[in-house]
């Protein structure tokens, strides 16, 4: 046994909760497991973040170079997140022969492919568990326990911010900004919460998995990408109606033509298994053609649910260092085996809403306007509006291309007696996930 040195970037929520687990289990992880972790090099750019974690004074910097290149340091664990200085952090990194620990999904998952072929050249490794769920071992499942199937679809709930308001409106019937305003109070949505309303969180956690379940390469730019800003109680309640439940999920599936990957607001069967998944929980649905439905549920988020990914990805390693074994670098970087499946030509039904002049005729104009596209409507509601002037007019469609629906909804904006396309959400049909299962 020997003494396994690493050298920790960022102490925040996530940092500070690895810190502390590493504290906390130091003497179990020698007792049960011969590990002898030590924290040599922590980097923070607050000036007392270190003393506050109980963290000797020489062992602390403010520059992120006397991790990246101290000679003792055998694992760099990057949790700052962003692109920049992340990216020259790696560089560094790998360039001196230093595995790397993270949880950055957003630089992940525009240039794992690059990152993956630098551990690779330099005979080390990258391990990122805790970039894609949290503290839900989904990484792991992936890359191993899974191995022995084709992965046919990835589709969760990867984003507890949205959940916990698409939840709220659910449960207590409030509009999104009435309840986004109070998750920013209670801290489960940023100041700034474009990056989970908007979806682009999810986008990048589903690129990282879609592209180890799939083994081809899949960045956050080839997921189409839509938010939740739109979704309103009068969708949360039609969707209730026709027992569903709408939540933002992250879905990628392996077709024959390619893979289908992207995130925005879906309608899905109340009795569906992510459809129970409430508050900021995680939950990411994995079907393989051998093992069929998989689901890995918890907390895709926090302090200490994160930081358990993180210290499990550390023992991974640490385990064959502090016993002189060389960790196998990591592997040849993915290509793009799949075509990314163009949005346009996805077929789905649709749920569409309204806000129209309320005067005869305005209906009319609406219908023909999706039979000129050639979008079969399946079902029409009309509901009264607080204006007097005004109603909502909701649409359910028979199956109908993303393209199609979306030059309806164009017309439909520009037509007189149309005040604005309120709402558009797919209508999802779940059980194309199972596609491609054997048959026990």
């Amino acid at each position: 046994m020997r003494t396994v040195n690493l050298g920790i970037i960022g102490l925040g929520t996530v940092g500070g909760g690895v810190v502390k687990l590493i504290q906390h289990h130091h003497d179990k992880y020698v007792q049960k497991y011969g590990i002898d972790l030590r924290i040599v090099k922590a980097c923070s750019r607050s000036a007392n973040a270190g003393e506050r974690l109980g963290i000797p004074a020489e062992n602390y910097t403010q520059n992120w170079q006397e991790v990246a290149n101290n000679p003792e340091v055998d694992i760099v664990i990057e949790l700052i997140g962003g692109e920049h200085p992340a990216m020259e952090i790696f560089e560094t990194a790998f360039a001196n022969k230093k595995h790397i620990i993270t949880a950055n999904k957003a630089l992940l998952g525009r240039h794992m492919e690059h990152l993956a072929k630098l551990a690779n050249e330099n005979g080390v490794q990258l391990r990122c568990e805790a970039a894609a769920a949290g503290g839900i071992p989904v990484v792991h499942a992936l890359e191993h326990d899974l191995m022995a199937n084709d992965i046919l679809t990835i589709a969760g709930i990867m984003n507890g911010t949205t959940n916990y308001i698409l939840s709220r409106m659910k449960n207590e019937g409030l509009d999104f900004d009435e309840v986004l305003t109070a998750a920013q109070a209670a801290g489960y949505a940023e100041a700034d919460p474009t990056a989970d309303v908007e979806g682009y969180d999810a986008a990048s956690k589903i690129a990282i998995l879609s592209s180890i379940g799939f083994q081809s390469r899949i960045s956050t730019d080839d997921v189409f990408t839509q938010g939740i800003q739109k979704i309103s109680a009068t969708d949360i309640e039609m969707a209730r109606e026709c027992g569903r439940v709408i939540k933002l999920l992250a879905i990628a599936r392996k077709t024959p033509e390619g893979a289908d990957v992207r995130v925005h607001p879906t309608m899905i069967p109340e009795n569906h298994q992510l459809a129970s998944v409430d508050g900021a929980m995680n939950a990411v649905f994995v079907v393989g053609d051998a093992v069929g439905e998989t689901m890995f549920y918890g907390a895709g988020a926090g302090s200490f649910p994160t930081a358990s990914a993180v210290c499990g990805d550390i023992m991974a390693l640490a385990e064959s260092i502090s016993r002189d074994q060389i960790p196998i670098a990591e592997k040849a970087p993915f290509t793009k085996e799949l075509e990314i499946l163009n949005i346009d030509e996805r077929q789905t039904e649709f749920y569409l809403r309204l806000e129209v002049a309320d005067k005869v005729g305005t209906l009319t104009t609406c219908t023909s306007i999706f039979a000129k596209h050639g979008v079969s409507i399946s079902r029409i509601n009309q509901n009264e509006s607080n204006n007097e002037n005004t109603c909502e007019l909701i649409f359910f469609t028979h199956k109908a291309s993303e393209k199609s629906m979306r030059e309806t909804c164009e017309e439909l904006n520009q037509t007189n007696g149309v005040t604005t396309v309120a709402s558009l959400i797919r209508v999802e049909d779940t059980s194309t996930w199972n596609n491609g299962i054997f048959d026990n």
